[in-house]
């Protein structure tokens, strides 16, 4: 087996990654939705932007700080909400935040986290927390509280689950349907298979509930019971006119996610939204559409300088973040390459993978004389 020793690119990470954990996991963070197109056109994209190598420029000094909502990042990423990823490590999340303010860049936790947002903050830095609007307000409101509470200051709504995408891989691996008795001895092999990840995560990273929402899910469902109300919970009927009621319970930046043409990032400037981030959900939700790096350019262009425009999805390597600032992004959220970290060495892996990005980005920043990132 490979060891950390060896990842040198995020595909070195995903392939470990692959190794060590059962498989339905995998199949989770690693596929999109339906045929994947938009999937693989978000990592194609990357292939057909160019940067311009430059020469005899004095790049002695060269700066890959940005400063995002009056928080300064060592350099402009930010690791992306990633759902269930307390399942990829002991405690996932926790150890991905900790590796991410060593790194001095934000971490963002996701709604679906299985550690809670209160565990997280006992990092010692608050996250941002990602939020996913569900049928009932006053639970919204309760959590919004608890992340206030718990000190975070940043707010990325997601606007792009009005509805759960289908995604083949994880209905074919068991993901999102109860297993019958001969599905529960092939995963019970899987386990004996993975004896590592059963050892450390399964046994030992206990409780796998999903922490910012377990109490308003079924007492004692199940991970399959617990996607299905999750995925029968999203609202529909999110509409602008909701912002209003966040607003009301949020005094902080809001971030929104979801944005991939300018009639949407003009309507969430006019409706006072702080920042958009050009996404289609890691090609997980809406499968077909443009890949995210495609649209970025005539979205900034149309708004980047009255909010702050952020983009996620393809980003597999630190030249593809200063590719994606060239195209007018301010940062890059990144989730698959942080959660196939997480999987190939925990607080470890993210910390080693986040230092090979950061290096990257300078080596990018040289070679093409961009100074400066901010």
């Amino acid at each position: 087996m490979a060891t950390l020793d060896f990842c040198a690119s995020i595909e070195d990470y995903r392939q470990l990654a692959r190794e060590k954990l059962p498989k339905i996991l995998f199949e989770y963070i690693d596929g999109g939705a339906y045929a994947e197109e938009t999937l693989r056109r978000n990592v194609e994209a990357f292939g057909h932007v160019t940067l311009t190598q430059r020469i005899m420029v004095d790049v002695s000094k060269v700066d890959s700080r940005v400063t995002l909502f009056g928080e300064s990042l060592a350099y402009p990423v930010i690791c992306a909400p990633v759902g269930f990823a307390g399942m990829y490590a002991r405690r996932g999340e926790a150890q991905a935040a900790r590796a991410a303010k060593a790194a001095g860049i934000p971490f963002c936790l996701s709604t679906v986290g299985i550690c809670s947002v209160e565990e997280v903050a006992a990092t010692g830095q608050a996250p941002w927390f990602q939020l996913y609007m569900i049928k009932d307000r006053d639970w919204i409101a309760k959590l919004l509280q608890r992340a206030t509470d718990s000190g975070c200051k940043v707010l990325v709504l997601t606007g792009d689950l009005q509805t759960p995408g289908t995604r083949y891989r994880d209905i074919r691996s068991g993901m999102m349907r109860e297993l019958d008795a001969l599905g529960k001895v092939r995963r019970a092999i899987e386990g004996l298979r993975k004896a590592q990840w059963t050892y450390d995560v399964y046994l030992k990273g206990r409780p796998h509930s999903f922490g910012n929402i377990a109490g308003v899910l079924p007492p004692n469902a199940s991970f399959a019971a617990s996607w299905i109300w999750i995925g029968t919970n999203f609202d529909p009927s999110v509409s602008w006119d909701d912002l209003a009621f966040i607003r009301q319970h949020w005094k902080g930046p809001i971030i929104l996610k979801g944005v991939m043409c300018v009639e949407d990032a003009k309507r969430a400037r006019d409706h006072g939204i702080d920042g958009i981030v050009v996404s289609n959900h890691g090609g997980r939700q809406l499968d077909g559409g443009a890949a995210s790096l495609t649209v970025l350019p005539e979205i900034a262009h149309a708004v980047g300088d009255e909010l702050s425009v952020l983009m996620d999805g393809g980003v597999r390597s630190g030249i593809d973040v200063v590719k994606a600032i060239n195209a007018g992004a301010r940062a890059c959220m990144i989730g698959r390459p942080w959660a196939y970290a997480l999987a190939a060495g925990g607080q470890a892996g993210v910390a080693r993978m986040l230092t090979g990005l950061q290096s990257e980005i300078r080596a990018a920043q040289v070679l093409s004389a961009r100074l400066t990132l901010g």
